[in-house]
This record gives structure tokens, C-alpha cells and sequence, in this order.
């Protein structure tokens, strides 16, 4: 394929350059900082959960539709434990395959063709897909560097009569900004006002460094209005296993149900009972798992300021976003294009993340999810770089 074409193809489509770059890193045996997984497994305490239910037959058959009860329960427990959060195992938790999916189900549950979504440009690529899938409209609301913090003035400009929801990731993928409680209320604020519902993507809840994650179903009036999804891929670093799930109103849980059985119908079936135990270990799991990942943030923050690249540090998430500008380079997708073979590093532009080219134009996604030696490497190999 020559290098225009693919080019083109990675401008408009996010999805392409995560294989191609992976791809990438296979044939040069470059270090691999594109995707979003860690190189080593969870705790071995959750996957021999998941060998035990394969072995002794539990979920290796359909599990029940809103998923196993085992699991359910231990959402609920989750949400009690960690925000004060009540929510019925029975009526408002469901399981899904993965928040990918989740996410999916909901937009597609409550949308109907003409409808308008607000989203936080630069976007995790589904998003895009799923709201066309619905037939509705995306809005975006652009988080500019150098903290990538919402303009709430610009929000509320941008609905209209047709806005039906509003679509928040925080921790946000792929900058890493976390919104602050007082940024939450305000959105949750707007959104009452003009009767919208809000579906909330929290995946990277427990990857948080500087502030914490402040669920929007905690706010006053906002439970029974928020779609709120999350999954254990991340925090238990089981990325393959697809288990994610949805809490909120039966009615909310009800309707992304009926949609999902269409999608996947059920999955992950051993998976479940292990992610069930992995929701109930103790506080020091996500605490540690926190703390590793924020030692790893600030070992690439520096590295990467070192050789010369813009850093913008993130408040979450373990990705952390860079500017290449000071590098002399001008274009994102060209330069991790040609990564590989110039350093031994892959990386992703944000460029695929944004409707705006231009807005993320110089920008470079680095995963920090690896050993600190694999960081290491790959910040002693992009040292050819340095000015």
C-alpha cells in the first residue's frame, strides 16, 4: 500500500491504524506503546478463578442475559464500596462484552435517527461508529492542550433541540483529563436543565493519579438520567476477557438489554465469575495499581520532555499524550508512521481520534501500561530523536 493511500485510510479511520501500527511493531520489533494493553497479566488469584469455573463447568454454556448473578452482585457491591452508589443486582446492573459494547447497546437503545450526541473531541474511536450506527449526529466539544478541560460555555452552546444525550469519558481517552467535581456538577447542572441523558464511560476509574473519579450518577438528580459503564479489562488487566457492564434504572438497564441480545447476545461466560471475585479484592489492589501506573506516568512524562517532546501529563488513564512540534515535525500521522523503523517505537497520532485534523495535528499517544524496563527501552531508543 503506498504511503497516500494509507494515509488516507488512518485520517479516517482509528481502528486501521491500531492494526497497522501493531502490525508495525511486529515486523521491525519495535516497542509496541500504541494499544492500550498491558504486557503483563492480573492478579493470578483472578485467573485461576476463571480456569476453576472453566474446569468445573460454570459459564462454559450461556449465562443468563443481564449476566450471572454472581456478578451483578459484585457490580452493586462495587458501586456501593466505592462511591455509595445503590443500584438492584436484579433490575439495574447488566453485563456486557466489554464497555465497547456497552456503550453500543446504550447509544443504540436511546437514540433515534436525527438525534444529536455531545462527545469530548478528540473521541475513543467507537464512538464514532456507534452514534452513526443509531443514525444520530455527533456534536463535539474539542478539549484543547495544554490541559484539555472542558469550555462549559461552549457546551451549552451546543445543544440544541435535537440533543438527546451527552456522551462523557472521564478519565478521558486519549488526553488523560479527569474532571473535577466542580467540572461534573456543572455538566450534571446543564444537563437537567435541558433534560438530557448522560451516558458515562469509566473504564479508567480506578487509573487515577492527581484527582479522583467523580461518577456523574453521584451528583444530585442524576441517577436516574446516567447510563453509567465501566469494565475490568483496565483496572484487572484482563484486557481479552471482555466483561464490562451498565448500571442505572430499570428502565435505562432494560432498554440497553433489549438492544444488546441483538449484539452479542451473551459472552465471557467463565470470565464473569472470575471478574466477580477480582471486584472484591481489597483496597490495596487498586490503591498499588494506581500507584505503579503513576510512578510509570512520571517516568515517560520526563523521558519524553527530556528528548523534546511537548508533555501534557495526564491526570489518568495510562496514556499520556505529546506534541511533537518542538521536534521540528508537523504531522502526527506521518511520524508515527515512520517510527518504527526510525526509533524501534510505536506510537499513535491523535489525529484519528479527532473530526478536526488539524486540531490534533501534532499529536502523539504514548501507552504507559508496560514494565518500567519496556518504558525504559523505548525511551532510550527515542533518543535518536532528541534536538
Amino acid at each position: 500500500m503506498t504511503r497516500p493511500l494509507l494515509n488516507r485510510r488512518l485520517h479516517g479511520l482509528g481502528t486501521s491504524i491500531f492494526a497497522e501500527m501493531s502490525a508495525r511493531a511486529v515486523a521491525t520489533g519495535a516497542v509496541n506503546l500504541g494499544q492500550g494493553f498491558p504486557d503483563v497479566d492480573g492478579p493470578p488469584s483472578v485467573a485461576q478463578a476463571a480456569a476453576t469455573a472453566i474446569m468445573t463447568g460454570h459459564g462454559n454454556q450461556y449465562p443468563p442475559g443481564p449476566g450471572i448473578p454472581e456478578l451483578r452482585a459484585a457490580v452493586a457491591d462495587h458501586q456501593r464500596r466505592f462511591y455509595g452508589l445503590a443500584y438492584d443486582p436484579g433490575t439495574e446492573v447488566l453485563i456486557t462484552a466489554g464497555a465497547t459494547e456497552a456503550i453500543a447497546a446504550a447509544l443504540l437503545a436511546l437514540l433515534e435517527p436525527g438525534d444529536e450526541v455531545i462527545a469530548f473531541e478528540p473521541y475513543y474511536d467507537s464512538y464514532v461508529a456507534n452514534i452513526a450506527m443509531a443514525g444520530a449526529t455527533r456534536v463535539p466539544l474539542t478539549l484543547r492542550p495544554p490541559a484539555f478541560r472542558p469550555d462549559l460555555a461552549e457546551l451549552e452552546s451546543l445543544i440544541t433541540a435535537r440533543t438527546r444525550l451527552m456522551l462523557i469519558n472521564s478519565p478521558h481517552n486519549p488526553t488523560g483529563m479527569v474532571l473535577t467535581r466542580a467540572e461534573t456538577e456543572a455538566i450534571a447542572d446543564i444537563a437537567k436543565r435541558h433534560d438530557l441523558l448522560v451516558v458515562t464511560d469509566e473504564v479508567y476509574e480506578h487509573l487515577t493519579y492527581d484527582r479522583e473519579h467523580i461518577p456523574f450518577a453521584t451528583v444530585d438528580g442524576m441517577r436516574e438520567r446516567t447510563v453509567s459503564v465501566s469494565s475490568a479489562g483496565k483496572t484487572f488487566s484482563f484486557t481479552g476477557w471482555k466483561v464490562g457492564w451498565v448500571t442505572g434504572t430499570p428502565e435505562i438497564v432494560n432498554a440497553v438489554r433489549t438492544t444488546k441480545q441483538f449484539l452479542t447476545f451473551v459472552a465471557s461466560g467463565p470470565f464473569q465469575y472470575a471478574v466477580a471475585e477480582a471486584l472484591r479484592l481489597p483496597d490495596e489492589y487498586f490503591a498499588t495499581l494506581a500507584s505503579d501506573l503513576k510512578t510509570k506516568r512520571d517516568l515517560m512524562a520526563q523521558g519524553l520532555s527530556d528528548i523534546g517532546f511537548e508533555v501534557y501529563q495526564p491526570d489518568g488513564t495510562y496514556f499520556i499524550t505529546t506534541d511533537i512540534a518542538r521536534l521540528g515535525e508537523k504531522d502526527a500521522v506521518e511520524f508515527c508512521l515512520g517510527l518504527p523503523e526510525r526509533a524501534g517505537v510505536v506510537a499513535i497520532p491523535n489525529a484519528v481520534f479527532y473530526d478536526d485534523k488539524e486540531a490534533g495535528r501534532t499529536q502523539v499517544r504514548f501507552a504507559f501500561c508496560k514494565r518500567q524496563e519496556i518504558l525504559e527501552e523505548a525511551l532510550s531508543r527515542l533518543e535518536v530523536l532528541a534536538y
